[in-house]
């Protein structure tokens, strides 16, 4: 006994885990842009490459039963995309909706209808499917990871996000400088990111993940629960600090279910104390960040804040641009425009009302830019993946033990609100975040699967 013990003590990582440090380590320095021409998606594409035909070669075989459902929706996400690059017959193409302006074109040129794909940009679509290289590599090795190295995930996850955090404190305090490889904005607060609301939601989503890696089942939370509570706290002003209006309420709803999915280890925790401790402890942690909040404000650092009480609604472009958005998606429904075409496909349909100096990249609704860029087929999948996350989060908060179901849940739901005001998915980070999130929703609501070991942890 005692030498099987001690075997699994010094059990050396697997390849797998060292592969998957490598990519995370890659994606926090260069995965942090949306953007497909800039120079750190080229960096992330061939370490994912390399990291897939490694973990293909030399990893071990993928547990792929519990991770089936992330799996085929990834896969049907690949598929929608090189379905739309492959050549269809002029009388086909020129069927297809919205396509009018482009036929006129062909004939005032006095050239022959070509075979053309779905996607009108198809140098965007091109750039979709291969952005899809660094979720299958994620999923590749986290499907490959053996249980106890899975209990470590939480802790990895949660130093990339501190992290991200310590870079965007750096940037606000003007000691930061730019990264080359993204397209980030000079004197903005966005961290390793190129968008400040996707350092926002980062940031929230490690508000999640702290108290779960603080309280997991069967462990005493020791000197992990003050640490927690200072990542939180720390995490939280820094939401304050980025100036995204969408990251105060990511980061209130984090502040909400954060807690709530580690209750009942609380409760064990404090069971030995009197009743009063716990309201005492929870009235305190909320009188904390109500001074913290009140003194930021007062010292002109939160400027989340500021930017919510200076926005003036008719002004902004995201809802000044929703009737032209509502319009290209009646134009283009039921085949869509294509995917990764928005950015020329909105210069075609822009009103002159609404041209400046700045160009319109995304509709920042990931939800409208998705329908509007893959049609019907697009709604279909986009119902069979909140429907499979609705159905296995119903099992994943009923259940007693799937702590890390229940956060992979509550990570999905804010990456799903976050959406409806930005593109975080679109980055290379944010895609093996939700890819990790979608796994551990997977482990949590499959009955009889292997859930992470809860002895060795960090």
């Amino acid at each position: 006994m005692s030498i099987s013990l001690r075997s699994r003590r010094i059990a050396l990582p697997s390849i797998s885990s060292i592969l998957l440090l490598g990519l995370l380590g890659t994606l926090w320095i260069a995965g942090g842009a949306s953007r497909g021409d800039v120079s750190g998606q080229v960096i992330v594409r061939i370490v994912a490459t390399l990291v897939i035909a490694a973990a293909l070669l030399l990893g071990q075989r993928p547990q792929r039963d519990a991770l089936m459902p992330v799996a085929g929706l990834l896969a049907a996400t690949a598929m929608l995309a090189l379905v739309q690059l492959i050549p269809l017959p002029p009388g086909l193409w020129q069927a297809l909706p919205g396509r009018e302006i482009f036929i006129e074109a062909a004939k005032i040129s006095g050239e022959p209808q070509p075979w053309r794909p779905l996607a009108i940009v198809p140098g965007g679509a091109i750039n979709s499917a291969a952005s899809l290289l660094v979720p299958t590599a994620a999923l590749l090795l986290i499907a490959q990871l053996r249980e106890d190295e899975r209990a470590w995930l939480p802790a990895v996850l949660l130093a990339v996000i501190t992290g991200s955090t310590i870079a965007g404190l750096l940037q606000f305090s003007g000691m930061g400088s730019n990264n080359p490889l993204i397209n980030d904005s000079v004197g903005q607060v966005s961290g390793t990111f190129a968008n400040r609301n996707h350092l926002a939601l980062f940031l929230s989503l490690g508000c999640l993940v702290a108290p779960v890696w603080a309280f997991r089942e069967g462990h005493k939370p020791g000197w992990r629960a003050p640490v927690a509570l200072s990542l939180v706290l720390l995490f939280a002003l820094t939401i304050l600090a980025t100036g995204s209006r969408a990251g105060l309420v990511l980061g209130a709803v984090a502040l909400v279910i954060g807690p709530a999915m580690v209750r009942s280890q609380i409760a064990r925790a404090l069971r030995r104390y009197p009743r009063w401790v716990l309201p005492a402890i929870v009235a305190g942690v909320v009188a904390i960040v109500v001074i913290l909040v009140l003194a930021s404000v007062a010292a002109d650092r939160a400027v989340s804040i500021n930017r919510v009480l200076a926005v003036d609604a008719g002004q902004d472009m995201r809802s000044r641009a929703l009737p032209t958005v509502f319009g290209m998606i009646g134009t283009y429904f039921p085949a869509g425009a294509g995917l990764g075409g928005f950015d020329p496909l909105f210069r075609l349909h822009e009103p002159f009302s609404l041209l400046k100096v700045t160009y319109f990249n995304h509709a920042h609704n990931d939800w409208l830019e998705i329908v509007l860029d893959t049609g019907v087929a697009g709604v279909l999948l986009l119902l069979v993946a909140v429907g499979w996350w609705a159905w296995a989060s119903v099992r994943a908060w009923r259940h007693d033990g799937t702590t890390l179901g229940r956060l992979g849940s509550a990570m999905l739901l804010l990456v799903m609100i976050a959406s409806l005001f930005d593109y975080p998915a679109r980055t290379p980070m944010m895609m093996s975040t939700i890819i990790l999130a979608a796994a551990w929703l997977a482990w949590g609501s499959a009955r009889g699967a292997a859930l992470p070991a809860s002895r060795r942890h960090l």
